[in-house]
Formats: C-alpha cells, structure tokens, sequence
C-alpha cells in the first residue's frame, strides 16, 4: 500500500516556484535547484510502476528546505504562497518537462521515465536518491 497522504504533500512542495519574482524566494537559486529536483522525481515516480518515492528522504530535504528559507528571514506565510502559487507550479512543471527530454524521455511516457529513473538511481545523483527501484 502506498502512502499517499505524505507524498502529496510532498509533491505540493515540489511542484512549486517562485512567487515573489525579483524580491522573494524565487531569486533563491539553490532552493528552487532543490525544489525542481523533487518535481523531477515526482514526474519518474507518478509514470513508472516499477519506481516508488523515498518519501521520508523527500519529506526531510522539504523541512530542510523550509528551515533555510525561515533561516534566510522568509516567513511562514511567504513560504506557503511560494509553494501554492499556480502560474509557478506550471513553471516548475515545465522545467521538470524540459531536463526528461534533454535526457531522452518523454513526460508521462512509463517506459522512458522508467529508463530515466534508473539511470539516476544508477548514478546516485541527487533526483535518484529520491527514487527506489522495486
């Protein structure tokens, strides 16, 4: 049985980007590099039935992530309306999109997110650790 209450969450993190433009959490470059690599895994994750979420490893980078944006002076209401923000969640998607095609993959295509996938676990890279093969 998946747990699908925490990935959810989880994935209403990842999917999002920056809201406040110039000003705000969107100009924090190594928060949102995070943030994407969390989407990107999402993507692999929700197309390919032979790869599950490492949710508590995905769930620990989120709290480590909101502790350096409270650290960096951002509040808990800036946060949530740089996580919930539509157009933004749209733009993150997009990314995600645009890094499976330069790798060769098609977005919501099973087979070669699956291949993707594995190549990431394979080489341990950050959106692999994300992941675990079945």
């Amino acid at each position: 049985m998946r747990m699908m209450g925490p990935v959810a969450s989880v994935v209403a993190l990842a999917v999002s980007g920056p809201v406040m433009g110039a000003e705000g959490l969107g100009q924090e470059a190594d928060i949102n590099d995070r943030l994407f690599e969390i989407a990107v895994a999402d993507e692999i994750r929700k197309s390919c039935g032979s790869i599950s979420p490492r949710i508590f490893t995905a769930w620990r980078r989120m709290q480590a992530l909101k502790a350096e944006a409270k650290a960096r002076g951002y509040t808990d209401a800036e946060i949530e309306a740089y996580v919930t923000d539509k157009e933004e969640k749209r733009a993150m998607r997009a990314r995600a999109d645009a890094y499976v095609r330069k790798h060769g993959a098609e977005p919501n295509d099973g087979p070669s997110l699956c291949r993707l996938g594995k190549e990431e676990i394979a080489k341990q890279s950050r959106i692999g650790t994300l992941l675990v093969a079945r």
